[in-house]
């Protein structure tokens, strides 16, 4: 219980300082620009456009709606990993006690990663699929800045209004390419460094330093291979759901996920709010002032 709690405490710190950056993160997948282009240098010392980064977006939220408008949708998400952490270790201690993990194995073998990856894929899964609808009412809190709507101005009041506008389905809008972006990232990043701890690094190095150092470099290089998951599913959650960020122009009518991630990949939109630094204008599109976004 003492460790759980802990748990508990430590995410949602982390939630508390990440949700700035997760604020503006999704307020670019979903395309809105409200600041234009800027001339700026990249990285090589160039001059090119540039579209605001991180700090610049952040500092236009705080002169709209104050420094408490950068924790928009603060609440379903600290619910979401309080709840989503207490599952995750219940379910990961149900499926060791009946699984009853080997001592005898050695812990870098390919048979006891495969046991502890899908272990932890049950486990991930299951806070998911819990936790689902308090992300959904997360991303349409922080989605309603675009158009200044109030509609989900509460956690449980965003219950009442999505039930009774799109029934229980409208609890999971987006959560099979989480999903599957959740189980791919995991099976991607535990198997690469299966493959680096066995035959790249050398026999002198530690079992703690290996995984140290290649869980690192494999779960970055996973996150940014399954991104458009996380792209699809965020736009897919507040897709038509009766926001100004969920309709055109931002976004159509999308017919599934699939269909959203034909049209994004079409438009060149994979990777959009990837990356919030020395972000360029996208190619053969031009800023229209009064949508606050490219076409």
């Amino acid at each position: 219980m003492a460790d759980a709690a802990s748990q508990v405490l430590l995410g949602s710190g982390l939630t508390v300082l990440s949700q700035p950056l997760m604020y503006v993160k999704v307020l670019v997948q979903v395309g809105y620009e409200p600041l234009p282009p800027t001339l700026g240098r990249n990285i090589f010392g160039r001059q090119v456009y540039q579209l605001p980064g991180l700090f610049a977006y952040a500092k236009h939220i705080v002169k709209v709606d104050g420094r408490a408008g950068l924790f928009k949708g603060l609440t379903p998400r600290l619910c979401s990993s309080a709840i989503g952490t207490v599952v995750h270790s219940k379910v990961l201690q149900v499926l060791c006690s009946f699984g009853g993990a080997s001592k005898q194995e050695p812990v870098s073998s390919l048979e006891q990663v495969l046991k502890e990856t899908s272990r932890e894929m049950v486990a991930r899964s299951a806070a998911t699929l819990i936790t689902h609808p308090f992300h959904v009412i997360t991303l349409r809190c922080m989605v309603q800045f675009i158009g200044r709507e109030t509609k989900y101005s509460g956690t449980l009041s965003a219950f009442t209004t999505i039930y009774r506008e799109e029934g229980i389905l409208g609890f999971f809008a987006g959560l099979i390419p989480r999903l599957l972006g959740d189980i791919l990232s995991l099976w991607l990043c535990n198997m690469l460094a299966y493959l680096i701890n066995t035959y790249a690094l050398e026999n002198g190095v530690s079992m703690a330093e290996m995984k140290s150092y290649s869980q690192a470099v494999t779960g970055f290089f996973a996150s940014m291979l399954t991104y458009p998951f996380v792209l699809v599913s965020n736009l897919m959650a507040v897709n038509n759901c009766g926001l100004a960020g969920g309709l055109l122009p931002y976004a159509p009518t999308y017919s599934s996920w699939l269909d959203c991630w034909s049209q994004l990949h079409k438009e060149g939109n994979m990777s959009r709010g990837n990356s919030l630094f020395f972000r360029k204008v996208p190619a053969g599109k031009r800023y229209v002032w009064d949508e606050r976004r490219f076409r």
